[in-house]
C-alpha cells in the first residue's frame, strides 16, 4: 500500500511539472535571475538579530503589499501572509526565519565573486526568505490558484529559541495541515527534530584575592576539571548526539580568584532518553568536582526543546510529496531524523512537518558566511513546486 501511494505521489508531481502554469512559473524565475539576487541581498544588507527584526519584517512587508495576500503581525513579531485557495484543500505553511546571530549594529554589504554571494546571514536565512518571496511573484505571474491555503510566516527570534515559531504553532495548530520550515538544506530533507538543551552551570565559591591563602582555590578549578572529565563522557553516533561547551566567564579582574566561575553547555540529541542520560552524568560529574574544592554547582537552564518525533511522519503524506519532488527535480534526496530549526516547533505540537532549504551555502553563522548562487533558482522552483503539490493545483 505504502508503494502504490508513492508512486501516486511521484506520478502527481511529475505531471506537475508539465502543467503549463507551472512551466510558466518557472520561466518567471528563470527570466528573473538577476532581480531575485538583488532582493535577496537587499534583505541580507537589513541586519537582524534576534529580537530586533522589525526593520527586515517592514521592508518584507512593503514587497509583500504589492500582491494579493491577506497580511498581519502575531503577539510574537512574525509577518504572516495568507495566499487564499479556492477551497477543499490543506492549509500549508511555509517559514522563514528573518533573524540572525549577527550583533547590532553590525554593517552588512553583499559582495559577489566566483558564482558565490558572499555576506553575514545570506544563506541563514536570507536565501529561504527571499525564495519565498520569488514562489509568491512566480506563482502571481503564471495565474496559479491553489485549493488550500498557502500561508507564509516570516517568523522572529528562530537563533534565540524559537519563540516565534512557538507562539505561532499554538496558536494556530488547530488550523494547519502541513507546516515546511525552509532552513538549511537543499537536495533533502529532514522529517523529525533533534532535542536541544542549553545550560549555564556555574561552580560557586568565596573568591578571594590572588595572593590570598584562604580560600585556597579560584572557581576556575572546579570548572576546569568538570570541562575535561565531560569531554571524556561517549557521545553517541547513533542516535546522532552532539555536546558543547562554548562560552566560559569568571572572574572580571586578573587577580581575583573567581567566586562564580561558569560555562555554557549545548546539549543535543534526536533521543530524549540520550539527553536524559547525559544531563544525568554531568550532574554527577559537577556535584563531585564542586565537593572536592568546598564549593557548590548552580545551573541555569537558558532554554530546552525535546526531541521533535511525531508518531507516523516518517510514512505521512506530506513527507511521500516532499520526497517525490524532490525526485521530480532531479535529487536524490537525503531523508533524516535530525532537524533543528523551526520544524521542531509545529512536530511538538502534533503538526506534520519537514525542513528543508533553497540552496547550498558555506560558514553559517560567520561573517564569511556565502552562498552559491546559481543553485538558488532550482531550489526556488522546488519550493514553489512543493507549494502546489500539497495545497493543490485549482483547475
Amino acid at each position: 500500500m505504502l508503494l502504490i501511494m508513492s508512486k501516486t505521489c511521484s506520478q502527481s508531481a511529475k505531471d506537475l511539472l508539465n502543467y503549463t502554469r507551472v512551466k510558466d512559473a518557472f520561466y518567471h524565475i528563470d527570466k528573473n535571475h538577476d532581480a531575485i539576487l538583488l532582493k535577496e541581498t537587499a534583505i541580507t544588507e537589513i541586519n537582524a538579530p534576534s529580537k530586533h527584526e522589525q526593520e527586515r519584517a517592514k521592508y518584507i512587508e512593503t514587497l509583500l503589499r504589492k500582491y494579493k495576500l491577506t497580511i498581519r503581525y502575531d503577539s510574537a513579531g512574525n509577518l504572516i501572509a495568507t495566499r487564499a485557495g479556492t477551497g477543499g484543500g490543506p492549509v500549508t505553511v511555509f517559514d522563514a526565519h528573518m533573524d540572525t546571530v549577527f550583533q547590532p549594529g553590525l554593517k552588512i554589504k553583499a559582495t559577489v565573486r566566483d558564482g558565490r554571494v558572499y555576506a553575514p546571514g545570506i544563506g541563514d536565512d536570507t536565501r529561504n526568505i527571499e525564495a519565498l518571496l520569488a514562489t509568491i511573484r512566480a506563482l502571481d505571474a503564471a495565474k496559479i490558484k491553489t485549493k488550500g491555503d498557502l500561508v507564509f510566516v516570516f517568523t522572529t527570534d528562530e537563533e534565540a529559541g524559537m519563540s516565534g515559531a512557538k507562539q505561532y504553532t499554538k496558536d494556530n495548530k488547530a488550523k494547519v495541515d502541513y507546516y515546511i520550515a525552509l532552513d538549511g538544506g537543499y537536495e533533502g530533507f529532514t522529517y523529525a527534530g533533534i532535542g536541544i538543551n542549553w545550560y549555564r552551570h556555574h561552580f560557586i565559591g568565596p573568591g578571594g584575592h590572588t595572593r590570598s591563602r584562604t580560600p585556597p582555590y579560584s572557581a576556575t578549578l572546579p570548572l576546569a576539571r568538570a570541562i575535561s572529565r565531560i569531554y571524556e563522557l561517549k557521545v553517541p553516533t547513533n542516535p546522532s548526539s552532539n555536546l558543547n561547551i562554548g562560552m566560559l566567564g569568571g572572574s572580571e579582574v586578573v587577580n581575583a580568584k573567581a567566586s562564580d566561575a561558569w560555562f555554557s553547555l549545548d546539549l543535543r540529541s534526536t533521543s530524549n532518553e540520550v539527553i536524559a542520560d547525559l544531563e544525568k552524568k554531568i550532574a554527577a560529574i559537577l556535584d563531585e568536582e564542586a565537593k572536592r574544592a568546598g564549593m557548590t554547582v548552580k545551573t541555569d537552564v537558558i532554554s530546552t526543546s525535546p526531541a521533535a518525533v511525531l508518531p507516523g511522519n516518517r510514512d505521512s503524506n506530506l513527507v511521500k510529496i516532499a520526497e517525490a519532488v524532490h525526485r521530480a527535480m532531479g535529487f536524490d534526496p537525503p531523508i533524516t531524523n535530525a532537524g533543528s530549526n523551526n520544524s521542531s516547533a509545529a512536530l511538538l505540537e502534533g503538526i506534520s512537518s519537514i525542513s528543508t532549504g533553497a540552496g547550498p551555502c558555506n560558514d553559517s553563522h560567520a561573517l564569511t558566511e556565502n552562498c552559491e548562487i546559481e543553485p538558488l533558482y532550482k531550489g526556488i522552483k522546488k519550493i514553489l513546486l512543493l507549494e502546489v503539490a500539497l495545497a493543490g493545483l485549482a483547475q
